[in-house]
């Protein structure tokens, strides 16, 4: 899987929120995309996602131009947005449903990303029976469910609580090294960007343009520790002199 990001450029009205984007990402990646508020971080998620479409510039995806909603992206926002009057079983299954999977391989799905997630037992609660951190579970398991080739991610934990933030941190590394999906996560705390990705993106105050694109070269897992290195250090130096301006 290979995404190619050329020229992009997002106006609304007079305003311009992103100003010549140029990116590639690799499949299997997890790139954090880090940036202050109103830096157009967010509407470069939406405009991956097909949720909107460039006012300039293109997005491909394995050659292929991407400008409207397809199966191969996903996205999970900060708020899960389950249905309420579903279980957690109906919630992941939901999508596929859509799609017209049958009943029977679509419980076998969701049976199999509960497991995965590590909610076995459940699959017949209600959201409002679960705490925050294993509603944003099941959140990222209807996403996954549908197997997409790329997992967009709106600063999902930053509803959370720091110690459930941390935990959920802890989580989705461990999924991603399990699944090897490629994730686009965007944020704004410098710590969370450094510690999750493989590679961090900054954006530049409005218009967003790209400030930095560099490897994070930190070994696995990293810890409260990681925070001492050398590099680490180094990267949030750089982040913070993007974001001070």
């Amino acid at each position: 899987m290979h995404i190619v990001i050329d020229s992009l450029y997002k106006t609304f009205g007079a305003t311009t929120a992103l100003e010549n984007i140029s990116l590639q990402f690799e499949g299997g990646e997890f790139v954090t995309v880090l940036g202050s508020s109103g830096c157009g971080k967010t509407t470069l998620l939406h405009l991956l996602a097909g949720l909107t479409t460039p006012s300039k510039g293109s997005i491909l995806i394995d050659g292929e131009q991407k400008d409207t909603p397809g199966a191969d992206r996903v996205v999970v926002f900060q708020q899960a947005g389950l249905y309420p009057w579903l279980n957690v079983s109906d919630n992941i299954e939901f999508g596929l449903s859509l799609q017209g999977v049958d009943k029977a391989q679509r419980r076998r799905a969701s049976s199999d990303i509960l497991h995965t997630i590590g909610l076995d037992g459940f699959a017949s609660h209600k959201p409002y029976e679960l705490s925050g951190g294993m509603q944003q579970r099941v959140a990222i398991a209807r996403a996954l469910v549908m197997k997409p080739k790329v997992l967009l991610m709106d600063e999902p934990f930053g509803a959370l609580d720091a110690q459930t933030r941390s935990s959920m941190q802890t989580f989705l590394v461990s999924l991603w090294e399990q699944l090897r999906c490629t994730i686009v996560f965007i944020t704004h705390d410098i710590d969370e960007a450094i510690v999750l990705g493989t590679r961090l993106v900054v954006l530049s105050a409005r218009p967003g343009r790209v400030a930095l694109d560099t490897p994070i070269e930190l070994k696995r897992p990293r810890t409260a520790e990681s925070a001492f290195d050398a590099h680490f250090l180094d990267l949030k130096k750089r982040a913070m002199a993007i974001l001070s301006h």
